[in-house]
């Protein structure tokens, strides 16, 4: 028979769980851990699959995208499902779906098959993500305990985002690229054995009809939005990308307007009206954009523009990886005392110190600065994913828990996708004007490097002489010149959700 949580009233009173809650715990972080390495270990392999496959700059960016796009469109409707039919289920069929699939990725013969393939992964990805969360909340119904084991969960996402590179350099260093989506396989297969003993089944005990056109909106209002974001990243103001954005935002009008009136809503919108949910939402998405913009295009960086081998630059980041999990951890204790409008706001100054220590040193200085950048950035990059974390899911009745952590998780994958499609889109376009190619390059090869930095370091490994070195020289220098505007940028972005963070996070949840 299947066991059921029940969910009693959370608080500081409530009963506290055992070793068994615990082993649950790590149990669930294996899907955390892979989902968010998988956000950014193509990073490091973007170099080695762009010489592989060869894809344009278009297609270079939807290898990255393309995952958490699809997981951005599917989580509320993941998340929902998983409230009905059973968080542990969903978590299950979505690590065996997720294991096959990354097999067939690792093996693709092109570009568009590699983004099909991830595609997919986006798919099953969006079953695992609300189900670790909501999960959480059923295990751990002690206050003091949850929020502890929320800031592991967010440490974990937060290392998982920094090891990525980590891993998949040291794999890249031995194998093919197709190894970073192997390591799926190893992670998921523990998961499956173990989850059925450890983890108990949970579910809405009155979830409501399945709602199809409310999950037909979600999905057309998100995944719009986020293509025409990505759209003028990276090809500028069009005709085609104001389409889709008015599309995704009349989807999204339809959809609020649909579960204002519902009975029984897919996604509780009152949930909006609470300064507390939205502030943390809004924390939590532009931390990640400012992690994985900051990951984007460090990589290249110091791959190509340095000439570190995969190993050596992923473990360049370790520092930065643990300074973000202490951070993560540490912030408990804190919270606990200080008001989460002034804790996050005092992290997120590091995060701005660490983008204008790449803005004004790293074209000049080589791996050290980088190193120290990644290392601030991580301090308020870890406090505030756990906090927001907190607070989200705290905000939410238990009941909905499931449809709660997928608004969390779409607010982090949106920011995975906006971390790529807008840091990445602008150092793209900053690149591509500022590059003075010299003369006498075939067009053949003019065009390459003037698409990709990678395309620019093929194109002048291809050369003889001089030539291949003063096109280098100059992809570099263009490269440059962009990390400074999108450095700057970047930390634009932290200080805007610091101000969002010191004025909406003053009410605290009642505990």
């Amino acid at each position: 028979m299947t066991r059921t949580a029940s969910i009693p009233t959370a608080g500081t009173d409530a009963p506290r769980v055992g070793a068994r809650g615990w082993a649950a715990l790590i149990v669930l972080m294996l899907p955390v851990l892979l989902v968010s390495v998988d956000n950014t270990v193509l990073s490091f392999a973007l170099p080695e699959i762009s010489i592989a496959l060869a894809p344009s700059g278009a297609e270079q960016l939807w290898i990255i995208d393309v995952y958490p796009l699809v997981l951005a469109g599917l989580l509320v409707t993941m998340g929902t499902l998983g409230d009905r039919f059973g968080r542990r289920r969903m978590l299950l069929i979505g690590a065996s779906g997720f294991a096959a699939v990354s097999v067939l990725a690792a093996f693709a013969p092109t570009a568009g098959l590699l983004i099909a393939a991830r595609a997919l992964l986006g798919f099953f990805g969006a079953m695992l993500m609300p189900s670790t969360l909501s999960l959480l909340r059923s295990i751990f119904v002690n206050r003091d305990q949850r929020r502890l084991a929320i800031a592991v969960w967010a440490s974990a996402f937060s290392a998982g985002s920094a090891l990525g590179p980590i891993v998949g350099g040291i794999l890249l260093e031995h194998f093919s690229w197709g190894s970073v989506f192997l390591i799926a396989v190893p992670v998921l297969i523990p998961l499956l054995i173990a989850a059925p003993l450890l983890v108990p089944e949970s579910r809405d005990p009155n979830p409501g009809r399945i709602d199809l056109l409310s999950i037909a909106l979600s999905m057309a209002a998100m995944i719009p939005v986020v293509y025409a974001i990505k759209s003028l990243a990276v090809d500028g103001p069009s005709v085609v990308a104001g389409a889709w954005a008015s599309l995704g935002v009349v989807m999204g009008v339809l959809f609020v307007r649909r579960q204002l009136r519902a009975e029984i809503p897919m996604l509780d919108m009152a949930l909006f009206r609470r300064g507390t949910f939205s502030g943390a939402i809004l924390v939590n998405l532009l931390s990640v954009v400012a992690l994985v913009g900051f990951l984007y295009f460090v990589s290249q960086h110091l791959q190509l523009v340095l000439g570190l081998s995969p190993m050596m630059a992923g473990l360049a980041l370790v520092p930065g990886m643990a300074v973000m999990i202490v951070a993560g951890l540490g912030v408990v204790p804190i919270s606990r005392r200080v008001a989460p409008h002034l804790v996050v706001p005092i992290g997120l100054a590091f995060s701005v110190a660490g983008y204008l220590i790449v803005a004004f040193t790293t074209h000049e200085h080589g791996v050290a600065p980088l190193i120290i950048a990644f290392v601030v950035l991580g301090i308020g990059i870890g406090a505030a994913e756990t906090i927001s974390n907190e607070l989200i899911l705290s905000s939410a009745p238990a009941e909905k828990a499931g449809a709660a952590s997928a608004v969390s998780e779409t607010a982090y994958e949106l920011g995975a996708v906006l971390g790529t499609a807008v840091l990445g889109g602008i150092i793209t376009a900053f690149y591509r004007a500022a590059i003075v190619l010299p003369a006498g390059l075939p067009t053949e090869t003019a065009d390459a490097a003037r698409e990709t930095l990678a395309g620019a370091y093929t194109a002048s490994n291809e050369l003889s002489g001089t030539l291949g070195d003063e096109l280098w020289q100059a992809a570099a220098d263009a490269f440059g010149s962009g990390v400074f505007i999108t450095s700057l940028i970047g930390a634009g972005l932290v200080v805007v959700a610091g101000v969002i963070a010191a004025v909406t996070l003053r009410t605290r949840t009642p505990r």
